[in-house]
């Protein structure tokens, strides 16, 4: 394992053990074992190294919110599909450790006041509206209509969002997969038809 595959795995349990903000340069190479410098070589910042280390962290099956089978089935309907993956998602946030889904929000925090770090997760976002439209469609996620990505994934990534702050305030209260589901079908019966 090279020093940028080292830094990434260090980036990823420090948020875990530290949060977003409190993890540190030294921190990091500390637990890497690589200088200090190795960051702004294969990274150019902190900020860079720890987005790196969560949208890995997110897009690639650690933060539980991969699909499950089931959302993945191509033959489940769509009821099933949400319902498996938000399932997933709640489990995900309920889970041992909430420090990386506060290193998240954090890393919102930091994108407001720097730009570089705003670009970065504006391009995960993109991905992920687009990934989690691709699993509650069943349609593969190139042939995903833009218009569909942007209603159906924004939607469902501001539900990912508020969904996450409450399990954070209080998962005793935070809502279930089927009351998130009984919640959007009563909204949807009073917004009006666009159609």
């Amino acid at each position: 394992m090279g020093n940028r595959e080292q830094l990434l795995d260090a980036a990823k349990q420090c948020l875990i053990q530290k949060g977003y903000e409190r993890t540190t340069v030294r921190d990091i190479s500390d637990l890497a074992g690589v200088s200090k410098a190795a960051i702004g070589y294969h990274f150019g910042s902190k900020e860079a190294l720890l987005n790196a280390a969560l949208f890995e962290v997110l897009g690639g099956g650690d933060s539980g919110l991969s699909p499950t089978a089931e959302a993945a089935d191509p033959d489940a309907t769509p009821v099933q599909r949400f319902t498996a993956l938000w399932t997933n998602m709640m489990a995900a946030y309920g889970g041992e450790d909430k420090t990386f889904w506060a290193a998240n929000l954090e890393s919102v925090l930091v994108a407001y006041r720097d730009a570089s770090v705003r670009e970065h997760l504006s391009a995960g976002f993109e991905e992920g509206r687009s990934g989690i439209t691709s699993v509650l469609t069943g349609v593969e996620e190139s042939q995903v209509p833009p218009e569909t990505i942007r209603t159906l994934g924004s939607v469902q990534m501001a539900l990912l969002s508020g969904v996450m702050i409450q399990y954070l305030v209080n998962p005793d209260t935070a809502p279930s997969a089927e009351e998130l589901f009984r919640g959007i079908h009563a909204l949807a019966r009073i917004t009006p038809d666009t159609e």
